[in-house]
């Protein structure tokens, strides 16, 4: 037998494996378009993750070198070499050692070592060489940054999560955030908040997602518009108490700090330090308070005028600092929130941990809403346009991201009010009559 001339398994079984894979490899790439658009997660993971890593892995020394991430080996021999002249080539540049590349829903993420502030100058040089929508560097421990990278924009058309039951108490599911995760605001996290916006901005559409989150869980909802109500009268079947007028809302405020200080009492009793603390039948209900347009309680044209706006104020700083452990939570929203309201705006934006800005028509409001926390958030959220109505930069002691709340229009948010009116708790220490 002429064993030469007969194919062995062993030849055999890797021509096979090589035949599946390319057809396996052709079938996904016929069926790409498909699969991008109605299960774009498998498309990514499947296709578009591979290609990317590829590409990280083919262009990553020219990338740091061209963007001047790469360091000389022996930088004192490099310079002796130059002036002896003997010819020898220099040593090679030494490029920051990349680690695993590890996909997500709608990019990856890549830890080098190196300084972050490096990193982020070349972050756009990163994107275009990749060919994904944008790169983000954040430092991650010392030594190591993080850098994520979006394959799209996740904020063009972000995915309304299923919502199954109440959730988890005083936590919400309001959009998406630029890395593709669920952007959520947590209050018992961050207790309280400022939402900044021109309109058409997005601002009435957070708030309604917000509504539309809490509504079904077991807690107070109430409301302080001095525009007439125009705003938040949407929601008024599921609003245990509603303020239209300044007048009304400093008395509203007065009987929210006698409220929090009646659960200090009870709290001080029990010998806890915040609500949670007390046993599930004890607990007060929680109390959310929306304020619309914060500019309309400080703006003042008479002496009585501004003692209400001082009182409102003074009320409002009171429940920040006191609410947090007793169960009170502001949202603070406004098309423009300046310094030039007064001393009361700046402090009270003080007590307001968590920031959100959307586009803004004066640099002034988003000053107010970011400049404290992060001048890196403030510079992406004046770079906003009119065309990104719904995205914002949030920000809080964590960090700062950019997000784009879900659209739940007008209609659908007064039909979750509706929906869920009879879990609105009664509380009759809000209902002040006028004097």
């Amino acid at each position: 037998m002429n064993l030469a001339s007969t194919p062995s398994a062993g030849a055999t079984g890797p021509s096979w494996v090589l035949v599946v894979v390319a057809v396996l490899v052709s079938g996904l790439l016929l069926a790409g378009p498909a699969l991008r658009r109605r299960y774009p997660v498998a498309w990514w993971l499947l296709l578009g993750f591979p290609a990317a890593a590829f590409r990280v892995v083919r262009t990553w020394r020219a990338l740091m070198a061209g963007c001047g991430l790469a360091v000389s080996r022996r930088p004192a021999l490099t310079v002796v070499s130059g002036l002896v002249g003997n010819g020898a080539p220099p040593p090679l540049p030494r490029v920051p050692r990349p680690g695993l590349i590890r996909p997500t829903s709608g990019g990856f993420l890549l830890l080098p070592g190196q300084v972050p502030e490096d990193f982020v100058k070349a972050a756009p040089a990163m994107a275009e060489d990749w060919q994904v929508h944008a790169v983000r560097v954040t430092s991650w421990k010392p030594g190591v940054v993080r850098i994520t990278a979006s394959a799209a924009d996740p904020l063009a058309a972000p995915r309304v999560p299923k919502q199954r039951g109440p959730g988890h108490l005083l936590r919400v599911t309001v959009g998406a955030l630029e890395t593709g995760a669920a952007w959520v605001v947590d209050l018992r996290r961050v207790p309280h908040w400022l939402i900044v916006g021109a309109t058409r901005s997005g601002k009435s559409t957070l708030i309604n997602a917000l509504v539309a989150g809490l509504a079904p869980q077991p807690v107070a909802l109430v409301g302080i518009d001095c525009k007439g109500g125009m705003e938040l009268s949407l929601y008024e079947q599921r609003l245990s108490a509603l303020a239209t007028n300044r007048e009304q809302a400093v008395r509203l405020l007065a009987a929210l700090v006698d409220l929090t200080l009646d659960r200090m009492t009870v709290c001080r009793a029990a010998r806890v330090r915040n609500i949670w603390g007390l046993p599930d039948k004890e607990r007060p209900v929680p109390v959310v308070v929306i304020v619309d347009e914060i500019a309309e309680l400080f703006l003042v044209a008479s002496r009585n005028e501004k003692d209400e706006a001082q009182a409102a104020g003074t009320a409002l700083i009171r429940l920040a600092q006191l609410g947090a452990a007793l169960g009170v939570f502001l949202v603070v929203a406004g098309q423009r929130v300046g310094s030039d309201l007064g001393p009361g705006v700046t402090a009270l934006r003080a007590q307001l941990g968590g920031r959100v800005c959307h586009r803004v028509a004066d640099p002034g409001t988003a000053e107010m809403a970011l400049g404290d926390l992060n001048p890196d958030a403030l510079k992406a959220a004046q770079a906003i346009t009119p065309e990104q109505a719904g995205t914002a930069v949030l920000a809080s002691g964590d960090g700062w991201e950019r997000a784009r709340s879900h659209l739940i229009t007008e209609a659908e948010a007064e039909a979750v009010a509706a929906e869920y009116a009879h879990l609105t708790p009664v509380l009759s220490e809000l209902h002040v009559e006028a004097p």
